[in-house]
């Protein structure tokens, strides 16, 4: 079965993710756990968590279908100590957000090398990152998201990705995010049943379906192989309405977070409705 939702907004509290995730028709939904243009912010309080966890609850939301994203100011990669510091401190605030709200798993985009170091010795420093926070947290999964490769980004290829994940201590905490639009730009073409067929054959054989916990599901503004990341609505991109039919009909996608992260939120009902209309 699919699961198929939105990154909706957390605003006021945490609690209200599911409520609006609940109003668009949604069956699984990606949010915030703390402002994410923020460093520090406050405790979690005991209602919030109690009240998110109620409303998960009520309508049907389990802990699988959820996907958190931590804050875009992390660089779990970074060159410089003080700073690496700083993200791996948020880093770890988050995943312990995470489980606070029950929650299996925290998505995040892997860092920069900001051009003053190798990707080698970059994705090195990512893998420890993730290692520090596993080894301060219990059973939340770091869930790395693959990038279009912007600027000194890494996570774009899968090599990358098998690298990283190659270098965490505990397998069973660490999993894979693969957004379509990323991928596209990065320049694996999902846009004939061909190319889908061996994008994904790739990907299970550098990485490993296994390691697949979730999907964002983004059409593209920006051309195959451009390294620009550019999201566009479902359909209206030049990924094309077709590719997102096959992920809706492969049995390989059943039971993770499939989330929207298109760029207008007042369709995201109408496209959550159009991408089980593809079923069948």
């Amino acid at each position: 079965m699919k699961y198929v939702g939105a990154h909706v907004s957390a605003s006021g509290g945490v609690e209200n993710a599911p409520v609006n995730a609940h109003a668009i028709g949604a069956k699984a939904f990606g949010l915030f756990t703390k402002n994410q243009r923020q460093w520090v912010a406050a405790p979690l309080t005991e209602g919030s968590i109690e009240a998110f966890r109620n409303r998960c609850e009520k309508y049907g939301y389990d802990p699988r279908h959820i996907l958190p994203h931590a804050s875009y100011l992390i660089n779990l990669g970074h060159p410089e100590g003080e700073a690496l510091e700083k993200s791996r401190a948020a880093f770890l605030d988050e995943m312990a957000r995470c489980e606070q709200l029950g929650l299996d798993r925290l998505n995040f985009h892997p860092g920069s090398s900001l051009g003053k170091i190798g990707d080698e010795e970059c994705m090195n420093i990512i893998a420890e990152s993730i290692n520090v926070a596993i080894e301060r947290t219990t059973y939340a999964i770091a869930v790395i998201e693959n990038t279009s490769g912007q600027g000194n980004n890494l996570g774009y290829t899968f090599e990358q990705l098998a690298y990283i994940i190659g270098r965490v201590k505990d397998k069973s905490r660490v999993g894979v995010c693969i957004d379509t639009c990323h991928a596209y730009t990065a320049g694996y073409d999902i846009t004939s049943k061909e190319a889908y067929d061996e994008t994904w054959e790739k990907f299970d054989r550098i990485i490993g379906f296994k390691y697949l916990r979730g999907l964002h599901l983004n059409d593209s503004k920006k051309e195959l192989g451009s390294r620009v990341d550019r999201h566009h609505s479902i359909g209206q991109g030049l990924i094309g309405i077709e590719p997102f039919r096959w992920i809706m009909n492969d049995s390989r996608f059943d039971d993770i977070p499939l989330i929207l992260e298109t760029i207008d939120e007042s369709i995201w009902a109408e496209e959550i409705r159009l991408l089980y209309s593809l079923i069948g």
